[in-house]
């Protein structure tokens, strides 16, 4: 016996409501409860008991068969470095990104190296075989291993999975997927969220690792309910401007892994291509001695990469100044303004302040607080800091610049690309130990000016 009911779903965070409204009261979106209708098929009290008695008992953490598993490796390194090391068994990874930023490029180059040993399974619901076909020419991704199926539903997927055995599998895109017995349309809520829990179920029953595309929100979220991510076990995002050849791959989630480290990559004719020196990249625009540019060295996870802070200060007639960041936290980059003009003397109340991360890249941690301390300062004096002087450094409220963690890590980047100067704290210095390029310490804001304009 079956009922039906009629429900009001937000497409942001899945609440379900019996009545529709303007805002869902869950999340705050406004315009978001779609309309959807729920079968539930209500069994018989004696099939539940049997349902049960058919189910696993519980056994003692202690007698659970276990082995560590050894992880596929995808061929390319970076994406190696966020994953973890590698493909783990049965594990179910999201990656999400922007329309065209290279999440299918991506997938269809990763199949082709593991098509090379074992098949593949590349399930598309949005491109037609002669589409995928065209892009593995440009590519060179063609192999015989490496299997194409057309389909939307999703039974018929997993009827391919069980009579194929792949040793991997990639789903594009989890929201052309539909399940027959839910109602709704291909793309909503609850097709999102019992499409992904059924693939879940069956990677980890078959053992077989999938990668399942999913697409983005204008605010830059995973399109369908937030337990999406919950759901899988590693969610991987695309960052990056379609205009631009630099793609940066972050893992927000990872329960194999580390969610620190990123990958790099640049969009070529013949796909994505691995950037093996991100340092030298982001900086190969770089454009000498001018005022208000400054070097940094940020970390992402383990990998030290150098950056180019900009600033830029101009006088402004306006009651209220602008403040923009692009790359970098605004809030820090608020109180180190207000540092420099109570410790360093700037007049930058009735200054418009601009500061960019170059390259499209994001500069977290603390230990930007100095650059762009000097970036700024070299803007409004209009004096350039040297071009192989690099900067490192917490600022503190009251002008001091704090010690940062592994600085022998950065000084190390700073010098395998030929600069000569690091500015860091007076504290860190104790920490390294003989190196070629030149170190100089800085106990607070006014003396990092004064050694760099000296």
């Amino acid at each position: 016996m079956s009922k039906t009911e009629v429900q009001f779903v937000c497409q942001a965070c899945g609440q379900a409501f019996p009545r529709w409204s303007g805002q869902c009261a869950s999340c705050g979106e406004w315009n978001s409860l779609v309309e959807e209708t729920q079968t539930s098929n209500l069994q018989h009290p004696n099939k539940r008991q049997m349902a049960t008695a058919n189910s696993q008992k519980p056994v003692p953490i202690t007698e659970v068969d276990y082995k560590n598993e050894d992880r596929q490796a995808t061929g390319i390194a970076e994406l190696d470095r966020v994953l973890g090391g590698g493909i783990v068994p049965g594990s179910v990874m999201l990656v999400a990104g922007e329309p065209g930023i290279g999440k299918s490029t991506l997938m269809l180059q990763v199949a082709e190296v593991l098509s090379k040993k074992e098949k593949v399974l590349y399930v598309s619901g949005e491109e037609s075989a002669k589409q995928v076909r065209v892009r593995a020419e440009r590519l060179g991704t063609l192999s015989p291993n490496l299997l194409f199926l057309p389909e939307t539903g999703l039974l018929a997927v997993e009827q391919a999975l069980m009579e194929l055995k792949p040793r991997f599998a990639v789903i594009d895109s989890i929201q052309t997927l539909s399940h027959p017995e839910i109602a709704s349309a291909p793309g909503s809520v609850a097709q999102v969220r019992e499409c992904a829990a059924y693939l879940v179920r069956l990677a980890k029953a078959a053992g077989i690792p999938i990668f399942i595309v999913g697409h983005v929100t204008k605010e830059g979220s995973v399109a369908g309910p937030r337990v999406l991510e919950h759901i899988v076990d590693t969610v991987i995002y695309f960052e990056g401007e379609q205009h631009k050849q630099y793609r940066i791959v972050r893992a927000t989630k990872n329960r194999f892994g580390s969610t620190n480290e990123v990958g790099i990559f640049e969009m070529k004719e013949q796909g994505l291509v691995e950037v093996l020196n991100p340092s030298e990249v982001f900086l190969s625009e770089r454009q000498g001695d001018l005022p208000g540019s400054v070097v940094t060295a940020a970390l992402e996870g383990t990998r030290p990469m150098l950056i180019e802070i900009q600033a830029l200060v101009a006088p402004t007639k306006l009651a209220y100044p602008a403040r923009k960041t692009t790359g970098v936290d605004y809030n820090r980059t608020a109180m180190i303004i207000a540092v420099l003009e109570r410790h360093a003397g700037l007049k930058l109340s009735v200054q418009d302040i601009y500061v960019n991360a170059a390259g499209g890249v994001t500069a977290e941690g603390t230990a930007m607080d100095l650059p762009i301390a000097l970036a700024i300062a070299s803007s409004y004096k209009n004096k350039p800091v040297s071009a192989g002087t690099a900067a490192v450094g917490e600022i503190g409220l009251a002008g001091e610049v704090r010690a940062v963690g592994r600085i022998e890590q950065r000084v190390k980047e700073a010098e395998k690309l030929g600069f000569k100067t690091v500015y860091l704290p007076e504290n860190n210095l104790k920490e390294l130990k003989k190196t070629k390029i030149g170190l100089r310490g800085v106990v607070s804001v006014r003396d990092a000016l004064t050694a760099v304009w000296q």
